[in-house]
């Protein structure tokens, strides 16, 4: 086992609609090592299996075969609720990740006490307020002026760093990114993504981030791998991947695959 590892994938094998004429193959005998601190940009076509690849991890269905290891521990059979305590997710929808009813502090307070024994001291002490406030500041969106204010009022951007926030704080093992910023503006997903940057990298989080766009996949992490058809068939990294272009992508993706990469939407935004 390598102990540098934090998520090992083995072999994952994924297929939906078995055994009917709808049969897919999400994921074919998928293989993916991070080691500790490893921030990796995801990208494939439509259908790569990315998403799949996201879920199996996080445990919303069971593998058919092959095993998630966690930091060192086989996690395959543990339940999605069980997993949720090592794991922060950010979804593609800003409105998933947080309680838009409840003030700005009330949801920073959930994510520091989720996962910890619950005490009987009701509301928010003075202390949490200043290191909200602070963590909230180096935002640079104005947020720490505005705690009691309810989430539901905020921009898509304002709750997905909010969102990123509160996952930090839990320090989860392993951080997954579901193409966070895609249903931002570019400027506002911009903004998101630098934010991103430095939260992982002050946090040291390992984290998987798909991406449906190639030049923030080049621009983020220290690793990008591509998927298609339920497998990893390029993996870059370091100084190799800070070089990369567009057309270097897409070139290394002709060649391991055989075809032209199909979605416009990653190639031209």
């Amino acid at each position: 086992m390598d102990n540098n590892a934090m998520l090992q994938l083995n072999g994952i094998v994924k297929k939906f609609n078995a055994g009917t004429i709808n049969e897919k193959i999400a994921l074919n005998g998928l293989n993916l090592t991070l080691d500790k601190g490893d921030f990796v940009t995801v990208i494939g076509g439509n259908g790569a299996g990315k998403s799949t690849m996201l879920n199996a991890i996080a445990g919303v269905w069971r593998v058919d075969s092959g095993s998630v290891i966690l930091d060192g521990v086989d996690i395959t059979n543990l339940p999605e609720y069980k997993r949720a305590k090592y794991l922060g997710r950010v979804f593609q929808d800003p409105m998933m990740g947080t309680a838009a009813d409840m003030q700005i502090e009330e949801n920073l307070a959930l994510a520091a006490r989720r996962g910890k024994r619950k005490t009987l001291a009701p509301g928010i002490r003075k202390s949490e307020r200043v290191t909200y406030k602070e963590m909230l500041s180096e935002l640079g969106l104005g947020l720490e002026s505005r705690l009691s204010v309810k989430v539901g009022t905020l921009s898509g951007g304002q709750r997905q760093a909010l969102t990123l926030l509160m996952a930090a704080m839990r320090e989860p093992k392993l951080l997954l990114l579901d193409e966070h910023t895609a249903a931002l503006d570019p400027k506002t997903a911009a903004t998101v993504l630098d934010i991103t940057e430095r939260i992982v990298n002050e946090n040291n989080l390992t984290t998987l981030m798909i991406t449906h766009n190639m030049h923030d996949a080049i621009a983020h992490g220290n690793r990008l791998i591509m998927m298609h058809e339920g497998n990893v068939i390029i993996d870059v990294r370091g100084e190799e991947k800070k070089k990369l272009t567009v057309e270097d992508l897409l070139e290394m993706f002709r060649k391991a695959s055989g075809g032209e990469f199909s979605n416009d939407r990653a190639i031209l935004s």
